[in-house]
């Protein structure tokens, strides 16, 4: 076989492992179950040594997304884009319970989060063994796996959506990766009631 030839073949190889990835996503953000999203035997550590249950979802609205401190772009965006929220829902944000729920349990500390999400006020890290996070990823019916790095490192895929649930802790929809701001800003106006 050419060179040419295995050049073609790997190229066609990681148009298709990127291709299934895209329609894992797409098929795990579009397929939730809004009965029990959220729900089920999970118990996770928030920033300030609180647990994070099924009950942290009740009481008030809440945004959720699932994440990591070494995500090289899709978390970093999100929360640029929640601080512009924040800014311009004003007072009507602090009704809200806003997690970030981290997918890489090995490397996301308490500590680790703290640093991480602490410049956005209101928003609350969580992290926990890995097994809890396991559970808490198949409750809200994300996707996040491990990717193997050259040398021994790892990063991590995983969704892109912020869900949103009631404050009965019922799932009311989605925020999409990148939304428009006004867009977004309706939708969090939608479930704040007003």
């Amino acid at each position: 076989m050419g060179r040419g030839m295995m050049i073609g073949m790997t190229a066609m190889v990681a148009i298709l492992v990127a291709t299934v990835t895209v329609w894992l996503r797409l098929a795990d953000e579009t397929t939730l179950a809004p009965d029990d999203l959220g729900r089920g035997e999970y118990r996770l550590l928030r920033m300030d040594g609180s647990h994070f249950t099924q009950e942290s979802l009740l009481g008030a609205p809440s945004l959720v997304f699932f994440g990591f401190t070494h995500c090289p772009d899709v978390c970093p965006t999100t929360l640029g884009d929640m601080a512009g929220w924040r800014e311009d829902l004003g007072a009507e944000w602090e009704r809200l319970r806003v997690f970030f729920v981290s997918v890489d349990p090995e490397r996301d500390s308490a500590e680790i989060l703290s640093d991480y999400v602490g410049w956005l006020p209101g928003l609350t890290g969580v992290t926990g063994a890995p097994e809890e996070t396991a559970s808490a990823i198949r409750a809200f019916r994300v996707f996040a796996r491990k990717v193997p790095l050259e040398g021994g490192d790892y990063t991590m895929d995983h969704s892109s959506s912020i869900l949103m649930f009631n404050a009965s802790g019922g799932f009311f929809g989605t925020i999409a990766y990148q939304a428009p701001h006004d867009e977004a800003l309706g939708k969090i106006r939608g479930l704040l009631g007003g």
